[in-house]
């Protein structure tokens, strides 16, 4: 057996569509036999017990410190300082304490404060991006130039991006709400863009992506923007020997064995999930169009609905049309709460998948071999699903956010059309799949994965300066 390699800290950011990619990527980097802290908040902590089984204290350990106060801060800026003030420090303490601390500092694209600490420390610090490539280079285009949004953004202004591949353009509504609705020099946009702009100060990044689905961004990256080869595309990371996925980011809000039972008894790609990840709230004209185009269609279906937290509850929030359940009972399953997601998707039953695009999703999509029908909601969806549908294929438009919410009729029709086995996309869909599970069983991923572990493990450890 091969020595043990060099000692990293594993620090993700704290929500879970960040965290649970991180801890894949973590378990896969343990099973390649570095040594791995994580940090972690008391509120994530049952997310490491997977890992916890699975691999030898002796190579994972972690590192607890506070959460956040529990009253929300106002924006995600803020946020973010808040965690620089409250982590730094302790951080610092910490790695100070240590006769062999981390040789590097492998950290999440919002941590971008980490740079300064690492650079103090004179140590390493790599990026994770939970992200796809092309939303990275999209943000990266933001904060390095200084874009002119109309105050209000004009329901027909379309921004352009010539620096990134294929010349993308979008609607101003579909722009990071920072830089519509902040002013330059505000306190809280200059932080964001400054904690952005610290990642390209980083040594390496690395994406939960692959490269046959984002090649051309990958190379953007290397030649364009970091100005170095250290960029590895290592996903999907989930794609892996070992964690169950059953319980992966929590307990099913429903017994798993029952979901399964129905599934088993659905002929093959004749259910349609339905999630639009484990944030977004639903508006009422959202939830009942939804409800009505899935009640119209007559498929069979699961669908997760995501039911408020007490500060996202409001008078236009969503709720399950009155008699609804009854109604489809026989052809839907309601998953209220948290969703064995991967599980549902890996089922031979299920055929079509309408996603708010959010990057797991879509990983997890591609990766079954979904139809995605997509219906984006902010962030990085927008980027996502024109990656879908427009370079891969294998997607199809349903609605966007509040802007472009389809007609009952429009939806069930859809809904139909997409189980079809002829259609075009499907075929794509599966080609897309086999070349995400080859990439990490042998393929690029697997490659720039090794690559990437040979690189943190000829990093010498540090002397208190450890200069590029």
């Amino acid at each position: 057996m091969s020595a043990a390699g060099q000692h990293i800290l594993v620090y993700p950011f704290p929500t879970s569509g960040h965290f649970i990619p991180f801890l894949d990527l973590t378990h896969r980097l343990l099973n390649r036999r570095l040594t791995v802290t994580v940090l972690v908040t008391p509120n994530n902590l049952r997310l490491l017990d997977p890992l916890l089984t699975r691999h030898a204290s002796s190579s994972l350990h972690h590192l607890l410190l506070p959460d956040m106060d529990p009253l929300p801060a106002p924006n995600l800026p803020a946020r973010l300082r808040r965690l620089r003030d409250l982590h730094y420090p302790p951080l610092l303490q910490w790695f100070q304490s240590l006769t062999s601390p981390p040789v590097a500092i492998f950290s999440d694209f919002f941590l971008g404060w980490t740079q300064s600490l690492a650079s103090e420390l004179g140590l390493r610090r790599i990026v994770f991006s939970p992200s796809s490539s092309f939303s990275y280079s999209l943000n990266m285009s933001l904060c390095r130039e200084s874009l002119r949004i109309d105050d209000p953004p004009a329901e027909n202004q379309t921004l352009s991006f010539p620096d990134i591949p294929n010349s993308p353009k979008y609607p101003a509504y579909q722009i990071n709400s920072i830089y519509r609705t902040y002013k330059d020099g505000d306190p809280d946009k200059e932080f964001y863009r400054r904690n952005w702009l610290q990642n390209l100060e980083s040594w390496g990044v690395v994406f939960n992506t692959f490269s046959d689905l984002e090649a051309i961004y990958i190379d953007h990256l290397k030649k364009e923007i970091m100005s170095h080869d250290r960029v590895w595309a290592v996903g999907p990371v989930l794609e892996d020997d070992g964690l169950d996925t059953t319980n992966r980011g929590g307990s099913s809000s429903v017994p798993f064995q029952e979901l399964v039972a129905w599934l088993d008894s659905r002929d093959d790609n004749s259910v349609v999930y339905v999630s639009f990840g484990s944030h977004y709230v639903l508006t009422r004209k959202q939830m009942d169009v939804v409800a009505s185009g899935l009640e119209e269609s007559g498929v069979n279906f699961v669908w997760s609905v995501r039911e408020p937290k007490a500060s996202q509850v409001s008078s236009d929030h969503g709720v399950i049309p009155d008699g609804f359940e009854d109604r489809v009972a026989g052809k839907g399953f309601l998953i209220k709460g948290w969703a064995p997601q991967v599980a549902v998707l890996r089922h031979r039953a299920v055929g079509a998948f309408v996603t708010h695009c959010g990057w797991n999703s879509t990983l997890e999509g591609i990766a079954a071999g979904m139809v995605m029908l997509t219906w984006p909601m902010g962030a990085d969806q927008f980027t996502n699903t024109q990656l879908l549908v427009d370079e891969c294929g294998v997607g199809i438009r349903v609605g966007e956010s509040t802007q472009n919410i389809p007609e009952s009729s429009t939806l069930a029709r859809i809904l139909v059309e997409s189980l079809d086995g002829c259609r075009a996309e499907r075929s794509r869909a599966k080609m897309l799949s086999e070349k995400a599970l080859n990439a990490v069983n042998g393929g690029t991923s697997d490659n720039d994965l090794g690559s990437l572990v040979k690189a943190i493990n000829e990093i010498k450890p540090s002397t208190g300066s450890n200069k590029i």
